[in-house]
């Protein structure tokens, strides 16, 4: 673990650190604040890109805030890259709201880059508040949709002619599939930046399933691929029952139009349906018109918002 400075932001109860990276002890208790924020918002505050950066997989620097030798909060901050600016993702102990300590932490990533963004997973009304405190305007909006898998009944699967449908075979499949998905998301601050690695750590991960990765190559240059779906299934926890997730979606540009994201889509929900789960989410970015028509018209629906808070220009 290396500590850079002390953060110049305090708040009742505490005050913040700046690190490069974090002590063992410090991410099993963010991991703690996680689960206990999870519970008491009924949604994340940390993605998971976030949350494999807080275990060292990533760039990420991390600000850890104490009080009396306890964490109660944490931001993690993602430098920008190109014309992408900085990410930033904030989290405070439930049992510690309502001391200025979110406020503190904002203000202290805002500090060190004013063009910094700061995601409010579910935009609730406490991140409101400290937006509102801080002169803080929405900048970008990423949705999630839900639909039931049983109806509206899915659509049959019809791959167009010149297109071979199969799912993932393994790592020789990976650079294909890092090229289509650098070439889909160029635009996107997070998902355009994937490496094998990135591939890598999924592949690990215990929900991955080669099955549920479908993979949509040129028939006439097999070697070629043109799109993918990847799925992803969230186990129970607690009272929440397993549901499935529409994870990325991927379409070259030079294969526009030909229907190829519908198709992988439907494929990739009949697959999940046919796992017995009974509803699937994904997320799409509020200004994306032409998925978010493509996503109504199979059934989704809004069911939260998460807002890229920044300063007001």
């Amino acid at each position: 673990m290396t500590r850079d400075d002390t953060a110049g932001a305090e708040a009742t109860g505490g005050s913040g650190e700046w690190f490069d990276s974090v002590s063992a002890d410090d991410v099993a208790a963010i991991d703690a604040i996680l689960a206990r924020a999870v519970a008491a918002d009924g949604t994340a505050a940390v993605s998971e890109q976030g949350e494999h950066a807080l275990h060292g997989r990533g760039d990420a620097r991390h600000l850890v805030w104490r009080g009396d030798g306890t964490v109660l909060g944490y931001a993690q901050l993602v430098p920008g890259q190109g014309e992408h600016p900085p990410m930033a993702e904030v989290v405070v102990d439930p049992d510690a709201r309502g001391k200025g300590i979110g406020t503190a932490l904002v203000a202290e990533v805002l500090a060190g880059d004013p063009d910094t963004r700061v995601w409010a997973h579910g935009d609730l009304p406490a991140a409101r508040a400290v937006a509102a405190a801080l002169g803080l305007t929405g900048a970008r909006e990423l949705l999630q949709m839900r639909r039931p898998l049983a109806q509206p009944e899915l659509p049959e699967v019809q791959v167009p002619q010149g297109v071979t449908l199969r799912t993932y075979r393994g790592p020789q499949d990976d650079a294909e599939l890092l090229r289509v998905n650098a070439a889909a998301f160029s635009w996107h601050p997070e998902q355009g930046r994937w490496t094998e690695g990135d591939v890598a750590e999924r592949r690990d991960e215990p929900w991955f399933d080669p099955d549920g990765l479908f993979l949509a190559f040129d028939a006439d240059d097999p070697a070629r691929l043109l799109g993918f779906h990847w799925t992803k299934v969230h186990p129970a926890e607690g009272s929440e029952p397993a549901i499935g997730e529409v994870y990325v979606v991927g379409v070259d540009p030079a294969a526009q139009g030909r229907g190829l994201g519908r198709v992988l889509t439907i494929a990739g929900l009949r697959y999940l349906r046919d796992r017995d789960l009974a509803d699937v989410l994904l997320y799409v970015e509020g200004d994306n018109t032409a998925a978010l028509r493509t996503y109504e018209r199979l059934g989704f629906a809004r069911f939260h918002t998460d807002v890229a808070y920044t300063r007001a220009r």
